[in-house]
């Protein structure tokens, strides 16, 4: 009997998906739950499981695009195709046996013989004493580096420069990773980059979009992290970070400016009475924004074991489409990969986004006196037909106060002082 191996729909409004990659080959033997395939859709990465036991028939390769319910292969349950390695090493376990070791090579006391066997090229490496500890902390030999340029493509350019550099008496130039051929590459865009490129470039063209800057003195926040960094971590299990001070700060900050927390829908307005933060994350497929829902109910403790779980989920490309919709507020850091200043894409239907920076010492004016502090530019984006500017400005100037003043955000945005005297 033959079970069809068909695209089950990985959410509303999707048609049609990409193959991104057969885990297992044309022929192989293939156990039922096993996951076989990895379908790209323009939201998320997703795996197929075979619905039973027996030799995969691949219809469609990897990189083409079909629709939903469409065949992709079947599984003949009567035939047995070729066990794969990783299948035949379960299937060992399973049976109690040990898999099959490795067949290891042992060393031989060095002779003569030896000695003369190996490749001349071996006698004449020219390796730093860097380079050779590396190689030890590696457990690398200079066969190793031998068996590498037998297997390295010879370019133009590499000729030139050994031709170049041939002669003993000409200095060593640095070389780069470049190779200076003229090859290029083609690859086939995966259904999540098109459809990113395409809700970016509908953002530019349907929206007014505006961004406003501030700057935030961070050296409150990194003596909290300093002070607390190893006991937070002993207790949570999760390390303190950015992310979670301004998720908090974001939060705190919209109870007193509902509008960046609203949303268009055709003619009207939506609000929320609560706040799903979308959390940017860079994934091995691209650009993901897995969100954190009631992120004004979370502490930081949960912000941060929340952002590391999605985190992990992204870079396995793990992450559900329930995981990924329904964000009402968007933030993305471009400090960690060193970014100054930049103006953050809205990410649609919401309405803002907060772009967070790199933190660099600065000199600044405190109390008439030069002083130098860990500084932050912060930049929000905004739709303009639903957010004034002072709405905006005035949001962004209490995510920085509460920031620069971090106690103020447990008593709910104000000052302990405040409370005291009722104030």
């Amino acid at each position: 009997m033959k079970v069809e191996i068909t695209v089950p729909s990985p959410g509303e409004s999707i048609t049609e998906i990409l193959i991104a990659e057969w885990l297992v080959g044309d022929g192989d033997h293939v156990e039922e739950n096993q996951d076989i395939v990895e379908i790209d859709s323009d939201k998320a990465t997703l795996s197929i499981a075979a619905k039973a036991t027996g030799k995969l028939k691949i219809l469609v390769h990897e990189g083409e695009t079909v629709e939903i319910d469409s065949v992709i292969g079947h599984i003949d349950t009567k035939a047995k195709g070729k066990k794969t390695k990783v299948t035949k090493e379960k299937d060992q376990e399973e049976l109690g046996e040990e898999p099959e070791a490795k067949e290891k090579v042992v060393e031989e006391p060095e002779t003569k013989d030896k000695e003369s066997e190996k490749p001349a090229a071996m006698d004449d490496l020219n390796i730093s004493p860097v380079a050779r500890k590396l190689m030890a902390e590696k457990e690398m030999s200079e066969k190793d580096i031998i068996d590498f340029l037998r297997h390295h493509r010879i370019g133009k350019a590499d000729i030139e420069y050994i031709s170049d550099n041939k002669s003993s008496d000409k200095p060593t130039e640095i070389s780069t990773s470049w190779s200076g051929g003229r090859e290029s590459s083609t690859a086939k865009m995966t259904m999540l980059r098109k459809k990113l490129s395409q809700r970016l470039v509908s953002v530019k063209n349907e929206t007014a979009m505006l961004t406003t800057f501030n700057e935030v003195n961070m050296t409150q926040i990194m003596h909290i992290r300093k002070k607390y960094k190893e006991s937070f971590a002993k207790q949570h299990g999760v390390g303190l970070g950015f992310m979670s001070f301004f998720t908090k700060a974001v939060t705190e900050a919209m109870a007193e400016f509902p509008q960046i927390n609203s949303q268009i829908n055709g003619d009207e307005v939506i609000s929320f009475e609560y706040v799903d933060i979308s959390i940017a994350i860079s994934a091995p497929k691209g650009l993901v924004v897995p969100v954190l829902r009631n992120a004004e109910s979370m502490s930081l403790a949960k912000i941060e074991q929340e952002i590391k779980n999605l985190a992990i989920k992204a870079k396995e490309n793990k992450l559900t489409l329930e995981e990924m919709t329904g964000g009402t507020f968007t933030i993305t850091n471009g400090g960690v990969f060193g970014s100054m200043m930049s103006t953050p894409i809205i990410n649609p239907p919401q309405s803002a986004i907060l772009g967070m920076h790199n933190i660099v010492e600065r000199p600044i004016a405190i109390n008439g006196k030069v002083e130098v502090h860990p500084m932050m530019y912060i930049a929000m984006s905004y739709d303009h037909r639903i957010i004034d500017g002072r709405e905006s400005v005035g949001f962004l100037v209490k995510v920085k106060e509460l920031l620069e003043n971090p106690n103020r955000m447990i008593f709910g945005s104000k000052d302990p002082m405040e409370l005291l005297l009722g104030v």
